[in-house]
């Protein structure tokens, strides 16, 4: 959905057609529900928040700024929602902390989609970033499968924008170590495979 049509369903919702609002929950719920599954691990759960998170953005949505994209606003609700149910439930706040420690730098880095496409392979990659520490996890989906920009990326996850390009070049980075893992590993086996199959002279 495009950012013109964003703005006048909003325009809608506001002037009192409630059910316009329908098409943007039908456009992200699919993401907004991924997230609340990542931090959840119950579909249950994770479907009654990402209703929550639909709920507490309608009740807001005069505060929405026109001009911006509704989704980056919409996900940084839903963030917050799944902040509060972990907090009410006890779950480990700290990945959520804007912590520098054992960053790399911004400029070691490339910051560009080209990144991404020369470091990442696929599904393999998919799996690669699912299974990174949360805050890490969450600023390369949102840059990487949602495009969102540095900014945007600031503002969803409540950091600065080198905080957020931080995390990116840190995510980049440790995915392309598993990369290299990876194939370590299976550089061995082919090797182990050669001698086990060859025969005494």
């Amino acid at each position: 959905m495009d950012e013109s049509r964003e703005a006048e369903i909003i325009r809608e919702v506001l002037l009192g057609d409630a059910q316009a609002f329908e098409a943007l929950v039908r456009t992200y719920q699919g993401p907004v529900y991924a997230l609340m599954l990542r931090n959840t691990g119950d579909v249950d759960t994770a479907a009654d928040l990402a209703q929550e998170a639909f709920t507490r953005a309608y009740a807001r949505l005069e505060t929405f700024s026109t001009g911006k994209r509704f989704f980056p606003w919409l996900y940084s609700l839903a963030l917050n929602v799944s902040r509060d149910w972990m907090r009410r439930n006890g779950r480990d706040m700290h990945v959520f902390m804007d912590d520098a420690v054992g960053m790399v730098r911004v400029e070691d880095q490339p910051d560009d989609r080209q990144a991404m496409d020369d470091r990442l392979d696929g599904a393999k990659a998919f799996d690669h970033v699912m299974g990174l520490a949360p805050k890490y996890r969450e600023a390369m989906l949102l840059r990487f499968r949602y495009d969102f920009s540095f900014q945007e990326i600031a503002r969803t996850l409540g950091i600065t924008v080198s905080g957020a390009k931080m995390r990116i070049s840190r995510g980049l980075e440790m995915v392309r170590l598993k990369f290299t893992e990876v194939n370590d590993d299976q550089e061995q086996e082919r090797k182990t495979e050669g001698r086990s199959g060859a025969r005494p002279a």
